[in-house]
């Protein structure tokens, strides 16, 4: 509709054929683009299996609550307290991934599942954005040492570095909420090397 003027939010499952939205949460559309397009030709890859679903369920419970949403609560509090809340937790659920992903290679062992990409979709953002933008910044990704090789281990992986665009991902943020940033001035940093070798492949076999 050309001459909508409402609330705008992605990501969004569209159905070209019968021109409607199907989903527009995200827990959702990655549980549908894991079996729902195997027969129309999708790669071979079962990142949801059903003898690690108990777990990855439960990682993505406490993970969405404390880090995917936890910057947010963080980012938009409107008082000292809610903030402080907001960060700590934001900050104890990453020292606690940091010694899970310092045991193996992904959060459920060494095989690769929804919980990884649920994560990894933060942690590419944590540091050019919700270090300075959402004001998470006691560390970095940078200085963790086993968060940093799994945010690398997973954006060098084939397909993945060609769907990251930090000018875009940086404009959206700092350009488009006016209640934390009014002036939409976007900070200068920090800088991060996500080609350098991460060595989880051979360090966890």
């Amino acid at each position: 509709d050309p001459h909508y003027s409402g609330r705008v939010t992605v990501p969004v499952l569209w159905d070209k054929k019968n021109h409607t939205i199907v989903s527009n949460e995200s827990a959702e559309i990655i549980r549908m683009f894991n079996t729902a397009f195997d027969a129309l030709g999708a790669k071979a890859g079962d990142y949801y299996p059903p003898a690690l679903q108990t777990k990855i369920d439960e990682l993505n419970g406490w993970i969405y609550d404390t880090v995917n949403n936890g910057v947010y609560k963080a980012g938009f509090a409107t008082s000292q307290q809610a903030y402080d809340e907001a960060v700590a937790k934001v900050f104890e659920s990453l020292a606690r991934l940091e010694q899970i992903l310092g045991q193996h290679r992904y959060l459920t062992g060494n095989q690769l599942t929804e919980a990884d990409i649920r994560l990894w979709t933060t942690l590419v953002r944590f540091d050019p954005v919700y270090v300075t933008h959402f004001k998470c910044d006691k560390h970095r990704i940078s200085d963790y040492l086993n968060l940093y090789g799994f945010l690398r281990d997973i954006y060098q992986m084939p397909g993945i570095a060609e769907t990251v665009n930090f000018d875009h991902i940086r404009n959206h943020y700092f350009r488009s909420h006016k209640t934390i940033n009014p002036t939409g001035i976007i900070s200068i940093g920090p800088w991060q090397d996500l080609d350098e070798p991460h060595g989880r492949d051979v360090r966890f076999g």
